[in-house]
């Protein structure tokens, strides 16, 4: 089998902002909002960068260079559909209408940011490693039995691929026949080990071969194609098709966290192709070539994300603080009669005089 061949990565828009395949199902207008999309976040993921340096959040996980990834996917799903994010995946959190200043409550430290609004059907950004990929099978076993017309979807990075909750979820998905989606963003490094040191696979998506799912790849830096591709397989996947793997291939531009050093490990690397071809430089390229939006609709949009970023920083490091015992709140819906005790416990050592630590 040539994987090459048995799982050709799927595109529309080229790295020259050229078309190469069909654009079926896009209108102008979606590819303006996306492209506005793509530049809001691209801007707040630059502009946390920087408050992280000058010791305003912690640690934080940058994701430019994977928007596409995500938006392409978030703009194809129902709003009841189960959303399993991973650190990395605060665009989809975003488009999906998670306000903007609660990446950077994260980095924080701040219990809010796990509190998903309710409106939205994801679970908390889960830092364990292929943890929310488990999950993400469970909900849709559970969509399954109640026959709801539902799906779930969980995103994931390459280094993902290597843990047992992968395979193991892939296993029981398969043979369960529930309705999930497996979106794997290879962006090429598993913090500072390349793809081809963590697997022995030239694709991620062969992988669906061991559990007779679909395997399907894709340029995640393509939003054109990434939207496309899932418009067709959500569609699947939701009438029975079974659960399907996709990897969506892409780049990590940037650190794996503000902890990290690329330039120590991506010695001697040639990524210019990868980085011509990110999502936002590649979609500008091909809406000024279509003559789609001019010089000065670019320019107002950075504007506008300028003034959403800034209001996003400005919400966040307004928010008030909340109580060290409000860690035991958004894990349940109702608390377990044991937290409900560790809680007040916790609360009285506080009152007592005691220190977080004790």
């Amino acid at each position: 089998m040539n994987p090459e061949t048995e799982f050709p990565v799927y595109r529309v828009i080229d790295q020259d902002g050229q078309l190469v395949g069909e654009r079926s199902g896009i209108t102008n207008h979606q590819l303006k909002e996306f492209y506005r999309w793509l530049v809001t976040l691209r801007t707040l993921d630059q502009r946390a960068w920087n408050l992280q340096r000058q010791g305003r959040i912690g640690t934080y996980a940058p994701f430019s260079g994977q928007e596409a990834a995500q938006i392409g996917v978030a703009a194809t799903l129902r709003p009841t559909d189960w959303i399993c994010p991973s650190y990395r995946d605060w665009p989809v959190l975003a488009y999906l209408g998670t306000p903007l200043h609660y990446p950077l409550l994260g980095s924080m430290g701040h219990p809010e940011a796990g509190h998903i609004p309710d409106e939205i059907p994801s679970l908390p950004a889960q830092v364990v490693i292929a943890a929310q990929i488990l999950h993400a099978v469970g909900l849709a076993w559970s969509a399954k039995l109640q026959r709801q017309d539902r799906i779930a979807v969980t995103f994931f990075g390459d280094g993902a691929t290597s843990q047992g909750d992968f395979h193991e979820a892939l296993n029981l998905a398969s043979v369960m026949k529930v309705p999930v989606i497996f979106v794997a963003q290879n962006n090429q490094w598993a913090i500072s080990v390349p793809v081809h040191r963590q697997m022995n696979t030239p694709t991620i998506a062969q992988r669906a071969l061991a559990y007779n799912v679909e395997g399907i790849r894709v340029d995640g830096n393509d939003i054109a194609a990434v939207y496309q591709t899932f418009m067709d397989l959500q569609k699947r996947v939701r009438e029975g098709s079974g659960p399907a793997l996709v990897e969506a291939v892409t780049y990590r531009l940037g650190a794996h966290t503000t902890a990290d050093d690329p330039t120590r490990y991506r010695i001697g690397d040639d990524d210019t192709p990868f980085r011509r071809g990110e999502p936002v430089a590649r979609l500008r390229r091909y809406l000024e070539n279509e003559h789609i939006l001019s010089p000065s609709d670019f320019e107002a949009m950075d504007q506008d994300a300028k003034i959403v970023v800034d209001k996003a920083v400005e919400t966040a490091e307004a928010y008030p603080k909340n109580p060290p015992e409000t860690i035991f709140d958004h894990v349940y819906a109702e608390l377990t009669p044991q937290l409900v005790r560790q809680r007040q416990e916790f609360a009285q050592h506080l009152s007592d005089g005691g220190d977080i630590h004790g």
